[in-house]
C-alpha cells in the first residue's frame, strides 16, 4: 500500500459470494447520480475497501457509454479514496465492501462526477462511523 493513487486488482470486488451478501445484507443510500451499497466485513482483505462500479445496461445500451462512465467514476474514486476514505477506515480498523452504481439519466462530465464522489465518500464515512 505504498502507492497512494493507484487502483489495483485487489481493490476490486470480484467475489460472487461477497457481492451477493452485499446486496442482500448491506446498507444503501442515494447520492444522485450514484446509488451506494456498503457492508462492513470481517474478511482478511489487504485493503480497507473493496469496490464494484456498475452502470446499467438497461439505461445505457452502448458499451462505449457505459465504459466512459465507469472510467470517469473509477478515476474520481482513485484520486480521492486515500484522504477521504482509507485514512479514516484504517484508524478505526474497519474493512468494507462497496458498490457504486451510476443511476443518472445522462452522461455526466468528469467535474460533476468528481464533486458527487467527494460528497458520496463523506456520506459513506458518516454512515460507517455510526
Amino acid at each position: 500500500m505504498s502507492k497512494t493513487h493507484t487502483f489495483t486488482k485487489e481493490e476490486r470486488l470480484c467475489n460472487k459470494g461477497l457481492i451477493d451478501s452485499l446486496f442482500h445484507n448491506g446498507s444503501s443510500f442515494l447520492c444522485y447520480p450514484f446509488k451506494v451499497s456498503w457492508l462492513i466485513t470481517n474478511d482478511t482483505q489487504p485493503f480497507p475497501v473493496q469496490v464494484l462500479f456498475a452502470v446499467a445496461k438497461k439505461r445505457y445500451k452502448r458499451a462505449v457509454d457505459r465504459n466512459l462512465l465507469k472510467r470517469r467514476i473509477r478515476e474520481a474514486y482513485r484520486l480521492h479514496k486515500q484522504q477521504n476514505l482509507y485514512s479514516l477506515l484504517s484508524e478505526t480498523d474497519k474493512k468494507i465492501i462497496l458498490s457504486i452504481g451510476y443511476i443518472g439519466k445522462e452522461i455526466a462530465d468528469y467535474e460533476l462526477i468528481e464533486k458527487k464522489m467527494l460528497k458520496l465518500l463523506a456520506q459513506l464515512l458518516e454512515q460507517v462511523a455510526k
